[in-house]
């Protein structure tokens, strides 16, 4: 049966080659590189998730690596852990002094249909932290006294996000994850875990792309926009409720740049990123976010320039060799969201 398994996880993965081939998909050099690279990233993060961090009841907190799904946050710590929603579990930590954090329960079924609902949140508005800074939160079915994450009974993850507005000065939380009243042991090993662990891990590797592809061909409709696509179907990917996303695709010609300006609303965080074809983060060594901490603005107004080249203004954002890629506006705790004004010009003009 392991070599039965083991021959379908690779024949699957050839399958998923299929995404990063597909006809709207650029084929530059750069991105044909990123592409596979990206499922490689993809590859190497469910095999983790799916094999050696799989058992819900003896779940860890992992931090994604370099994996960058769905755009992304370069101001995010982002920690998964797997569970299920009939399990009760302790989280324990130090807040830190980062901008925000926020945990939610997932039920993910990227493998099956591109989703990951939403089946409890809790945030920085919700949580109450100990005087010496210390935090417990318990994740459970039925509801508890203080720090409660709900779960679901389709519930099969936990994710952490927390953001930077400096990563200069601030610091992130630590966090530990136990089950409450679980073994003593984990399972032993087991051809039939290893068969469906490496089935699950390729069908998520090519769901995931196959999401995020789609979403790409979709805000390609609207080319050099940042619109309000729908916040359904963001939030049915595991995007954070609190959160307004602004979606967008964008393509450049050679001297050409992408202006964006918009009113910026009352709220405790916001960021602008520039994402490549398949939606992770650009390079984050380079000039690819600005947030509310590190914008300069103009009579409140904020006015960020895409290009190749720095023009010489404030808000600029380095497209690092590409001519096209996708983008994302995050308002997040905001009770107004400001839709951008866009415009492509020669980079003269606003040089």
């Amino acid at each position: 049966m392991p070599d039965q398994a083991w021959s379908q996880f690779c024949r699957a993965l050839e399958k998923a080659g299929e995404v990063i081939l597909s006809d709207q998909a650029p084929d530059t050099p750069l991105d044909r590189a990123e592409g596979y690279r990206y499922l490689a990233r993809l590859t190497r993060e469910m095999l983790y998730s799916c094999l050696d961090n799989a058992d819900p009841d003896f779940p860890r907190f992992h931090e994604l690596d370099l994996v960058k799904i769905g755009a992304d946050n370069p101001d995010n710590v982002y920690l998964s852990a797997n569970v299920r929603g009939d399990r009760t579990y302790r989280i324990t930590g130090t807040r830190g002094t980062i901008a925000y954090f926020s945990i939610g329960s997932k039920a993910n079924r990227y493998a099956k249909d591109g989703t990951m609902a939403s089946t409890g949140e809790l945030s920085d508005a919700d949580l109450t932290i100990a005087p010496d800074g210390t935090v417990e939160i318990i994740a459970s079915a039925a509801p508890h006294d203080g720090n409660w994450l709900p779960l679901a009974p389709d519930s099969t993850g936990l994710v952490v996000r927390q953001t930077y507005l400096d990563r200069g000065s601030e610091v992130p939380g630590q966090w530990h994850i136990e089950q409450i009243g679980g073994p003593a042991e984990p399972a032993a090993l087991t051809p039939e875990f290893l068969a469906k662990a490496l089935q699950r891990a390729a069908l998520s590797v090519h769901g995931t792309a196959a999401t995020f592809a789609h979403w790409t061909r979709t805000f390609m409709a609207r080319p050099n926009e940042l619109p309000d696509f729908g916040q359904e179907m963001f939030q049915r990917a595991g995007g954070d409720p609190e959160i307004f996303y602004l979606h967008g695709y964008w393509v450049l010609g050679p001297g050409e740049a992408w202006v964006i300006e918009t009113d910026v609303p009352d709220c405790p965080y916001w960021n602008f990123q520039l994402d490549n074809w398949w939606m992770e983060s650009l390079d984050h060594r380079r000039k690819i976010t600005v947030n509310k901490h590190t914008a300069s603005l103009s009579e409140g107004r904020l006015t960020i320039v895409v290009a190749a080249e720095d023009p010489g203004v404030g808000n600029w954002i380095d497209t690092c060799g590409h001519s096209s890629g996708t983008a994302l506006l995050r308002w997040l705790g905001a009770s107004v969201h400001p839709i951008p004004k866009c415009r492509v010009v020669p980079l003269e003009e606003v040089r």
